[in-house]
């Protein structure tokens, strides 16, 4: 194996390398991909026999996914009817056991929309009640931390805003949908975009159950059901397996830029009460990261029904360059900082999680609407990037949605306008234009791709310091982002290995040991839901040339090269059941081989309050 990779280079100046890796790795590749998305059932005999019958539920309006987004489209919708007086059907499912159980943030809440949606929230008891007492800005070097003047207007000031616990305002969000006639299903993952005729969007089909880790039906199989929907409005959050599904059959992604994603990998942690200051916010940039990766840290101090809590996170761009890179020691470095390392050895950590999120920001909007329906929150992207916030403009857009869902389904004329079965609410992506959430994006578009230069991390923060800071969004350009992250690893042998602590058990932790913290549950006896879509590619792609990155980038322990058992090399082993569902393989795998899709509906982490 080693001399193979030190012939690297010269295989590849030859153009024969794949070639060659073909030769070494994909003979008698083991069998990984079980999953019927990449082997139908219809031409399995073991399934010739099974009923494939699924029964149908129908409703005004389906939405796809319980986050701020989903919830908050489904509480203007029914907020709408009420004021009317009519009577609208509006079904919710959340492939979470629980509502808020998949929900991780950092999160410094900006309560506008908040206030529109509830303008007496705080009467009505929302978890939302840590404001902001100061803001601090530094750039890290290793051994000292160099603050940075946050300046009146700049994205990262946080007057006004609220520390929360993402995941229990979601929670309390749901209460008041379900107090408003919302039909909520948690538990219940949809695992299929079904469409009419005509091409339409129909509806959605739930995850079928019962199925063995070979692909074959158990006793206990039970059929999805469909449900069918007027419109159908897609708020999977960041990377959606559905929403994938609709850029392409919609060619939504035709006249935006390529979606950028950055990983948020989080820690909940209980400190000595004297060393916390409730309200305190914190971030940084620099180390741990070098200045051609995009990313930095936040430290929120929280105050939780009486515990002194600190919210601690690392966001990694996903367009980084070294395959050595592991997000989830990117932050257990930095907890080992001068300036943090006390606030920690005192505490206790008490939860684990990560998320990929949306970095593309106003360049990467795709089209909003099509046939059947629309994306909103973190479907499409409404990140906020500089302020590193987007609750409240994935809130907005759900509640623009809304308005324009209602307007589409209770004009009297509907039907015969509708030059399809299922409704396009057009008039959604003319609202956003108009709404604040827009120019709020608009505004700070040039910030991320200010990185992209030779000065990397300096030419970003020259940028927002001084360019955004005189100019506030008017400068007459807009750059541009031209690769997706996959594109950015280079070769393992073109790269140098990167230091990282080993754990002590007190400040910084293995991997097993964090993914214990999420609650993460699956069937162990169902067909891994990290599929590929040829079994082959690993050996010969990523791991030859990469060094298995995949191993690195999940924060979670799923991916692992392992021995082969009859000692022919190595073989990817997937374990599907410590999958957090952060979706950051299927969008960094340099191959793009991964396809994510849904296990079973209730299963995945159970974060509480992340």
């Amino acid at each position: 194996m080693a001399n193979f990779s030190n012939r690297l280079p010269e295989i590849a100046k030859h153009g024969c390398y794949l070639l060659r890796c073909k030769r070494l790795f994909t003979t008698d590749v083991p069998r990984i991909t079980t999953h019927y998305t990449i082997h139908p059932r219809d031409k399995d005999p073991r399934w010739k026999d099974v009923n494939m019958e699924r029964f149908a539920d129908e409703a005004d309006v389906l939405i796809v996914g319980g986050g701020p987004s989903g919830i908050s489209a489904a509480i203007k919708l029914k907020q709408l009817a009420t004021s009317a007086g009519k009577d609208l059907r509006v079904c919710l499912v959340e492939k979470a056991a629980e509502m808020g159980g998949h929900i991780l943030s950092g999160a410094c809440l900006e309560p506008r929309a908040l206030n529109e949606l509830f303008p007496n929230w705080k009467e009505l008891g929302a978890p939302v009640t840590q404001e902001v007492t100061g803001d601090k800005f530094y750039f890290l070097t290793e051994k000292s931390r160099i603050p940075i003047p946050l300046l009146p207007g700049m994205p990262m000031q946080n007057h006004g805003n609220y520390i929360i616990r993402l995941g229990k305002l979601v929670k309390w969000l749901a209460e008041q949908a379900e107090s408003l006639g919302v039909e909520l299903y948690p538990g219940t993952a949809a695992s299929e975009v079904l469409y009419h005729e005509d091409g339409s969007v129909k509806g959605v089909a739930t995850n079928d159950v019962g199925i063995a880790k070979d692909g074959s039906p158990k006793d206990s199989f039970q059929r999805g059901m469909e449900l069918h929907a007027k419109v159908t409005l897609f708020g999977e959050g960041c990377h959606g397996h559905l929403a994938k599904t609709l850029f392409k059959k919609f060619n939504l992604r035709e006249n935006c830029d390529p979606q950028l994603y950055g990983i948020g990998v989080k820690e909940l942690w209980e400190v000595d009460p004297a060393l916390h200051k409730p309200g305190l916010v914190e971030h940084t940039v620099g180390w741990p990261l070098d200045r051609n990766t995009y990313g930095g840290s936040f430290l929120y101090h929280l105050n939780d029904e009486g515990a002194p809590l600190v919210s601690v996170g690392v966001v990694v761009g996903l367009d980084y360059t070294n395959p050595y890179l592991s997000p989830f020691l990117e932050l257990q470095k930095f907890k080992t900082h001068p300036g943090n390392i006390k606030l920690f050895q005192t505490g206790k950590r008490i939860a684990y999680g990560a998320r990929a999120l949306n970095e593309g920001g106003f360049q990467s909007i795709p089209k909003l609407t099509f046939p059947g329906g629309c994306l909103i929150g973190c479907s499409p992207g409404f990140l906020n990037l500089p302020k590193i916030k987007g609750i409240h403009n994935a809130m907005k857009s759900g509640m623009v949605a809304a308005e324009a869902v209602y307007e589409t389904l209770t004009d009297e004329n509907a039907a015969s306008k509708s030059k399809t079965k299922g409704f396009d609410p057009i008039s959604y992506e003319e609202k956003m234009k108009a709404s604040w959430t827009w120019s709020e994006l608009k505004s700070v578009r040039n910030v991320r791709s200010s990185f992209h230069t030779s000065l990397g991390l300096y030419g970003g923060m020259l940028y927002t310091g001084v360019v955004y800071y005189i100019l506030r969004g008017k400068e007459p350009y807009t750059g541009h982002i031209k690769d997706a992250d996959h594109k950015s690893l280079k070769p393992i042998n073109d790269c140098k290995p990167i230091s990282y602590p080993k754990p002590d058990n007190v400040v910084t932790f293995d991997l097993l040991s964090s993914v214990a913290l999420t609650g993460t549950n699956h069937d162990h006896d169902e067909p891994p839901h990290l599929t590929l879509r040829d079994d082959s590619v690993p050996m010969a792609k990523n791991f030859a040339i990469y060094g298995g990155p995949e191993q690195r980038f999940c924060p979670a322990g799923v991916y692992e090269y392992v021995e082969r058992e009859d000692g022919k090399g190595h073989r990817l082993q997937i374990n599907a059941q410590n999958c957090i569902h952060c979706k950051t393989c299927d969008i960094k795998d340099p191959s793009q081989n991964i396809n994510w899709v849904c296990p079973q509906g209730g299963e995945g982490p159970a974060y509480n309050g992340m």
